[in-house]
């Protein structure tokens, strides 16, 4: 059975497979399928039943669950989420104890996310030795070089988010933490802000700094100004830090008796309270078009509905198979049970059905196909919780009284290898380019052409070597002569869409997602800081959950780059300097 493509099974050998003591791969793509199968199907009384649907569901590849899933099902570790987030208390050993745990998560695969916002500020006094603290930046630098020290199970690099709150004392260092490219290399950044800090920002008022060990005012009073200037200065040289807005967040948090949620995974897309664990799951929404039909109605909406549902029993039966490094984990995830259902492929569905990423058909397409995804995965949460019973705080959410099986149903993820994988475009980002190099797995470098324009130039009489070389080296169609417009139009690359483009992209989505939305607003590189001003301000006016911009040629480490080497500064998936996949 020929799931995978070359370079997917390269991938899949690295990462996934199982392998033997002395590193021989030992399983095949079909065993390694149908050991996430049978693994998820044990819990259910028809176990052979499911044990084949979910292997279907997943060898036609309409559905892939995150890589710890896929990677350590049935294994001795059996650690299948993906996200997490740990508590950082102000005090060394609470510190370093969650710099062990992390340690421990990062070794089977999983992404962790930190508020470091409760540790005191620099040079704030330490009672029990005389001394004066550090505050948050040097111990963030100390988790760095721990996530060094530890590769992912053999799949990946470690991944961390980082996030201090506007307020914290010490926000202007950890804004400026990553200014030199090559340093903290593990970690994300992103700042944490409320309501309250940007009407202050539009108003151009005040904001008092905190000390987190009294809760009290540190004694200094600054224009919001001061803050929201460095980050876009920031976010406009190099990517980061990214923004954070809790209060939309909260405001969405359907299990608000269990306290609010003070940071997120390592991309972004999944906050959690502390100690909070999510596995993902992405529908590669390729697999879901007819030949015949046109327009919505080549989507086949039926088996759509299907696999939507068969898609949240599999992220629900993972819950109870997984294996928690930690009872508090086990816990407070079981407790709530999230899941976190997605897709992959939306540039390439845009593409099939011709309609340009940057249009109102498609904001009108995301507002059907994603309403349509929660309300299918909705229901049949709700029908696993009139079979199995509903999450055990339920009476402390907004689903009191009712037999909903998971507090969050939803989330769109960057699925960086999941959709290489599955052969499509990475979660709902538009195409970085019509041909590009991607380099993972230790400098393994993969040459990615658009499938879909290739049939698209051969049909219109338009394909050849030359055009083949220019893609090479620009990656899209601008410049090139020859190219019908309406054509120019559908395979529009990731930087030759506005930002608004993009920002009105991920507010459509967010609107049907539970959780958040990983999504990369691209700028072109002769942007000003106060295009990426605009950008944060409109972001809070559409209620997004976050944000995260990149301009392009900011930085020169990419994992996404053109083959010319006057073109090689591109984007990072997603916005991450460093991904979880």
């Amino acid at each position: 059975m020929e799931i995978f493509s070359s370079d997917s099974l390269d991938v899949l050998e690295r990462r996934y497979l199982i392998k033997d003591s002395s590193g021989k791969v030992i399983e095949t793509p079909e065993g390694m399928l149908k050991r996430a199968a049978k693994f998820a199907a044990l819990p259910e009384e028809n176990q052979t039943y499911w044990e084949e649907r979910f292997f279907e569901l997943m060898s036609g590849l309409r559905f892939l669950p995150n890589s710890p899933t896929l990677a350590n099902a049935g294994k001795p570790n059996g650690q299948m989420a993906a996200c997490f987030v740990l508590p950082v208390p102000d005090s060394i050993e609470g510190i370093f104890e969650t710099m062990k745990r992390a340690a421990l998560i990062h070794k089977t695969g999983g992404g962790t996310g930190f508020s470091f916002s409760n540790i005191r500020p620099k040079d704030d006094i330490v009672s029990s030795t005389g001394g004066v603290a550090s505050g948050p930046v040097p111990f963030i630098r100390a988790f760095n070089s721990a996530t060094d020290a530890v590769k992912q199970g053999g799949m990946r690099r470690g991944a961390n988010m980082a996030v201090l709150d506007y307020w914290h004392p010490d926000i202007l260092e950890f804004i400026n933490m990553k200014e030199e490219e090559d340093v903290l290399t593990n970690f994300n950044i992103s700042i944490g802000v409320d309501n309250r800090f940007m009407d202050q920002v539009v108003n151009r008022g005040d904001i008092d700094q905190i000390n987190p060990r009294t809760g009290k005012v540190n004694g200094r009073t600054i224009p919001a100004a001061t803050v929201f200037d460095a980050m876009t200065r920031a976010a406009w040289a190099n990517g980061e830090p990214g923004i954070l807005f809790f209060d939309h967040i909260n405001k969405a948090n359907t299990v608000p008796g269990s306290g609010p949620m003070k940071a997120t995974n390592p991309c972004g897309e999944q906050p959690l309270l502390n100690y909070e664990s999510c596995n993902l799951g992405s529908l590669n929404l390729t697999a879901f078009l007819n030949e015949a039909g046109e327009g919505y109605r080549r989507i086949n909406w039926s088996r759509l509905a299907e696999d939507t549902a068969a898609a949240v029993r599999f992220l629900d039966n993972i819950i109870d198979v997984n294996k928690y490094i930690f009872t508090e984990i086990e816990r407070v995830t079981k407790g709530n049970r999230k899941i976190g259902l997605g897709v992959m492929g939306f540039a390439d569905l845009l593409i099939e059905l011709g309609i340009p990423y940057a249009s109102m058909e498609a904001l009108e397409l995301i507002e059907t196909l994603m309403g349509f995804i929660r309300k299918k995965a909705m229901e049949a949460s709700a029908a696993l919780g009139r079979e199995k019973g509903p999450f055990p705080n339920i009476e402390k959410s907004v689903y009191k009284g009712e037999t909903v099986r998971n507090a969050t149903v939803t989330t769109i993820a960057p699925t960086g290898t999941l959709s290489m994988l599955a052969g499509t475009s990475s979660g709902i980002e538009p195409l970085f380019g019509l041909s590009f190099v991607k380099e993972v797995l230790e400098g393994r470098k993969f040459y990615v052409t658009s499938r879909s324009f290739e049939e698209a130039a051969r049909k219109g009489g338009f394909w050849s070597e030359d055009l083949v070389q220019e893609l090479a080296h620009t990656g899209s169609l601008e410049g090139i002569k020859g190219i019908p417009e309406d054509v120019r139009r559908v395979f529009a690359t990731a930087f030759e869409i506005s930002p608004q483009w993009h920002l009105k992209v991920q507010a459509a989505f967010q609107k049907h997602v539970d959780n958040a939305v990983s999504k990369t607003i691209n700028f072109p590189a002769g942007a000003a800081i106060a295009d990426i001003r605009s950008a944060y301000l409109m972001a809070w006016k559409y209620g997004l959950k976050g944000l995260t911009i990149y301009r392009n040629g900011s930085r020169s480490n990419q994992v996404l780059k053109f083959a010319s080497k006057d073109m090689e500064k591109g984007t990072l998936p997603a916005g991450c300097s460093t991904c979880p996949e």
